[in-house]
Order: C-alpha cells, then structure tokens, then sequence
C-alpha cells in the first residue's frame, strides 16, 4: 500500500474537518449573534453546504474512484440527477428513521429535517461521491471486508462514527440538566459532527497502522 495514497487520503480528510470548524468559526464574521446553539438552524444549513461542496469538490480534484471507461455526457448528467434523488431520498429516509427513534412527529419538523440532511451530508453524499448511484456497490463496501481501497475504508470509518456520535448525542436530553445544547437536535447533530471528524482523523490513521495486514482484491 503506497504511503503517499495514505497522505492523500489524511490531507483530504483533514479539510474535512477543517471545512467545519470553518463553518462554525466564519460565519459569526458575517452574521449577527450566529453561534451554534443560538442560531442552530442557521448553523446546520451552513456546515451541511460546506461540507457538501468540498466533498464534492474534492471528489473532482482527487479522483479516488475514477472509472478508466469514458462517459459521455448524457450519461454524466443522468448519473448527476440519480445521486440528487438519492440523496434526497436519504434525508427523507433519516427523518423518518430519526422520528421512530423518538423525535417529535409534528412538532420541529425543520429541525428533524436538517439534522436528517446533516446526517445524509456525513454519509450517503460521501458513498455517492466516491461510489455513485450504485447501491449494489454501498452494500459491497459497508459488508464485511467489502472495502477495496482505502477510501472506501475510510467511507466505512467515517460513516459508522456520524450515525454512531448522533445516536450517543440523543442520552443527554432526556435528562433534567436544563442545558441549552440539550434542546433537540443540539445534541445529537453535535454528537454527529463530533463523530464525523473523528472518523475523519482515526481512518488514515488506523489504516496506517493497519497497512501490512490490508489487502485489496478486485472485484
């Protein structure tokens, strides 16, 4: 495995990260009383852009997934509306799921969305990013030993740590602190971000030290 692949894959992880600290850090600049927990909404809106557009833009740069087949381009621009649709399709997906797990039906409807649309943001954008509109592909990659390069491990790492921070972010509020983060999605979009750039740190480095014993087979 080359240790050059390797430091790709941390410079662009590390933007990642850098993309919301940035997120959170600039627009208090430019908009009055803009925090994270006074303005939440706002700042869900504004990580989940940020994020998105250097994913993407990242993805165009870095290549990491490039076909060697040329496409032509009504076959770009058809693959374009496919990853559009299942990205909605997954917001939507993650309201409905975030609503079973105990958020309110009625009540906070725009909040449940944008969280759900952060969600969709640290995950399906990743997978459609780096797989497309393939979901036979995102059940290969996120299968056991189904990654085949080390960005697709890294998507594994990353993904599992978003869903996993938002579900640990959800304990706080139920209990009686009266804390303003404990005001819903505070806590679990936190605990998402929070798991996100984990994951975006603990991928390179785990599959550093995990090189020798990686192998990535064709498929």
């Amino acid at each position: 495995m080359r240790e050059a692949e390797i430091r790709r894959l941390l410079a662009a992880n590390l933007l990642c990260a850098l993309a919301v600290v940035l997120a959170t850090v600039v627009p208090a600049f430019f908009l009055d009383e803009f925090s994270v927990l006074g303005t939440h909404l706002t700042w869900l809106c504004v990580c989940s852009v940020c994020v998105a557009a250097l994913n993407i833009i990242l993805h165009l740069v870095l290549k990491p997934n490039q076909s060697p087949k040329r496409r032509s381009f009504a076959h770009k621009i058809s693959r374009f509306l496919k990853c559009c649709i299942y990205f909605s399709m997954s917001c939507i997906l993650f309201h409905v799921i975030i609503v079973l797990y105990g958020a309110p039906l009625i009540e906070l409807v725009t909040e449940t969305f944008l969280f759900a649309v952060l969600l969709s943001t640290f995950t399906t954008l990743q997978c459609l990013c780096l797989l497309g509109p393939n979901i036979q592909a995102w059940i290969r990659v996120f299968s056991k030993n189904g990654a085949m390069s080390i960005w697709e491990s890294s998507l594994q790492i990353t993904s599992m740590c978003s869903i996993l921070g938002a579900w640990f972010g959800a304990f706080p509020i139920p209990l009686d602190w009266d804390r303003p983060w404990q005001v819903w999605p505070i806590s679990c979009s936190l605990g998402a971000t929070f798991g996100y750039m984990a994951g975006l740190i603990i991928a390179p480095l785990w599959i550093h030290w995990n090189r020798k014993q990686l192998t990535y087979k064709s498929r």
